[in-house]
C-alpha cells in the first residue's frame, strides 16, 4: 500500500462492502480524494447534511462534495407525481473507494433535512418552474 499524506478510511470487513478501496489504492493515477472520508469525517458530513438550511446550502454542499471528495450527486423530482419525499430522487453516483453504506447514508441525511425543512423540497421542485408563474 502506498503512503498517502493524509489519514484514510479503514477498510470494511471482508465481504461487507464492495467499494473497491484496495483496487483504488493500487492505482497510481486513481482519484484518492474519497479515501479522505474517514468514519469520523463521514459522521461530520452526515450531520452537516441533516442540518441543511435551504436549497442554496444543499447546492453548496453538492459542490463541496465534488471538489473535496469527488462524490457526485443527482437530486431531482422523480418521474411521477411528487406527493412525499419519496418522490424526490437522490442518487450518489458509484465510484471506487466509496463505501456502500455511505452511498445509502448521504441521501437519507438529505431527506431528513428536507423533512425538517420542507421549504428545501419545495424550492427544489420549483427550480424547474413547477410552482412558478408560467405554470397553469
Amino acid at each position: 500500500m502506498p503512503h498517502l499524506p493524509f489519514p484514510i478510511r479503514t477498510e470494511c470487513p471482508p465481504g461487507a462492502c464492495v467499494c473497491g478501496r484496495d483496487v483504488l489504492i493500487g492505482q497510481p493515477d486513481g482519484d484518492m480524494r474519497i479515501l479522505r472520508l474517514t468514519r469520523e469525517e463521514e459522521k461530520r458530513l452526515l450531520q452537516r447534511l441533516e442540518n441543511l438550511v435551504d436549497l442554496p446550502d444543499l447546492r453548496r454542499m453538492e459542490e463541496r462534495l465534488v471538489q473535496q471528495l469527488g462524490v457526485r450527486l443527482s437530486i431531482a423530482a422523480g418521474g411521477n407525481e411528487v406527493r412525499t419525499l419519496r418522490g424526490i430522487t437522490i442518487l450518489v453516483h458509484e465510484q471506487p473507494g466509496l463505501c456502500r453504506k455511505t452511498r445509502q447514508a448521504i441521501p437519507a441525511a438529505i431527506k431528513k433535512s428536507m423533512d425538517q425543512r420542507p421549504q428545501i423540497a419545495w424550492d427544489l421542485l420549483d427550480e424547474d418552474g413547477l410552482f412558478g408563474p408560467g405554470t397553469a
